[in-house]
């Protein structure tokens, strides 16, 4: 069976530990952006940076970790390309745009809320539900952790059904800057 991999790369880092090691148990790769490695490293779980895997590393402060062919190609692959190492689960949630405006953050502090790198991943993975799963939020880490531990795999309905979440997050999530950026606009 060839190398099955999974992004985790999360805001809320909730769960995060308990997710990874049954991915881990389940022989996943997983390959995570920077803080969120270094949490599932402190956990004795193996895991390699994204950095490491692109050979890329983040740029711009860490605005830019994730966006590179290699994750893109690896998410979106219909599996018929054996010269792109394809990714099957991706774990990811999203900064915390609409808690910044509930605390009333600056426009600059609201402005780096702003994840870019994380809808992508959300969206591709989406997309591609027919092979990829999506795992957009941590109150689905024990659903895909009891699935994991019967089957070593999530099924299609899953995946379908996630698929469907995910995107109505980013849809919220594109809501929520949109009306800000209207409110303080002239």
């Amino acid at each position: 069976m060839a190398q099955r991999r999974a992004i985790i790369s999360v805001w809320d880092k909730t769960g995060i530990v308990e997710l990874a090691r049954a991915l881990a148990e389940a022989e996943y790769e997983i390959l995570s952006t920077s803080k969120t490695a270094a949490a599932i490293r402190d956990a004795g779980i193996p895991v390699t940076e994204i950095a490491d895997y692109t050979g890329s590393p983040e740029i711009l402060g860490g605005r830019v970790k994730t966006l590179h062919p290699k994750i893109a190609g690896g998410i979106l692959t219909t599996r018929k390309d054996d010269t792109v190492e394809p990714i099957d689960i991706v774990v990811c949630n999203l900064y915390a745009f609409e808690d910044g405006l509930a605390r009333g953050a600056t426009q600059d502090e609201l402005v780096e809320l702003i994840d870019i790198g994380g809808v992508t991943l959300l969206r591709a993975a989406a997309k591609n539900h027919a092979f990829v799963t999506v795992v957009p939020d941590p109150k689905h880490y024990p659903a895909i952790i009891a699935e994991l531990g019967k089957t070593d795999s999530i099924n299609a309905e899953t995946r379908k059904k996630l698929a469907a979440e995910a995107f109505a997050i980013t849809s919220r999530y594109d809501t929520a800057i949109a009306g800000y950026l209207k409110s303080v606009t002239k």
